[in-house]
């Protein structure tokens, strides 16, 4: 098992490196989460990179593990300790880009779904494979599915089972853009550097405004929007980003 992270600037990089096919079992779920807490409280980092290492992001969870099972119940546990991490990916306050390559199925793609932003090298396969092994998947990969490409199409890939290519991905709007493979890593340094650049008081008020939303009726939310509204204008960004828009000058937030 082995997860490493690389920091440049404001942005870290977590590289998933378990060769050959970066298989999720459940210890290497739990350093994943592991590595994210701590980068949540690294005040130094804005904005996570989430890939994988070799031929492929993530081809799906460590089926080996599955063997080991005795009762579903402790196959539900498992389902649970995956869905906790993958949660706590999904409601952080940094954003986190999936950066996939090769294939994302199963376990993997359900990684990828909970992160915030999804980047695909063409020709990455990205599926739920699941009922191909008489199983459905279990890291809540039917929960936010449907919500990402609507629920007819998300029954349509869990149902077949059939992986798609990284186009469909981006046309149905599960993956965010498409670039070549040897040109991944830098569109997704590019799009976090982009993002690092902001106050990270109006980056973290974005992502928790944008989770709510979820749940909120629009009047709960909108006027969440309007308190968070006022909240960064009182830091000192808020007055260095208006004088420098004046000025017609980037800003240098101190934050």
């Amino acid at each position: 098992m082995s997860v490493h992270v690389e920091r440049t600037s404001s942005t870290a990089k977590i590289t998933i490196d378990t060769p050959p096919a970066n298989a999720l079992s459940h210890a290497l779920i739990q350093r994943i989460g592991e590595v994210h807490q701590e980068l949540l409280e690294d005040e130094s980092v804005k904005v996570i990179i989430l890939t994988g290492s070799g031929r492929f992001f993530a081809a799906g969870a460590d089926i080996t593990e599955f063997t080991e099972v005795k009762h579903g119940s402790e196959f539900s546990n498992l389902a649970r300790d995956g869905q906790r991490v993958f949660r706590q990916l999904e409601t952080s306050v940094k954003p986190v880009i999936a950066v996939m390559h090769g294939a994302a199925l199963g376990g993997g793609l359900e990684l990828a779904m909970a992160c915030h932003l999804r980047i695909a090298a063409e020709g990455t396969k990205l599926g739920l494979p699941e009922l191909n092994l008489g199983l459905i998947p279990g890291f809540a990969g039917t929960q936010r599915l449907p919500k990402l490409v609507g629920r007819a199409k998300a029954l349509e890939l869990m149902l077949t089972a059939s992986p798609i290519d990284a186009r469909e991905a981006a046309a149905c709007g599960l993956v965010n853009s498409v670039v070549p493979e040897e040109d991944l890593m830098q569109a997704a340094e590019t799009l976090a550097a982009k993002m690092a650049e902001k106050s990270s008081g109006t980056i973290q008020a974005v992502m928790e405004l944008t989770l709510q939303a979820e749940w909120e009726t629009i009047d709960r939310g909108q006027e969440r929007e309007a308190v968070r509204f006022g909240d960064v204008f009182d830091h000192p960004d808020a007055k260095e980003g208006i004088q420098a828009f004046l000025d017609k000058r980037k800003p240098a937030f101190k934050e």
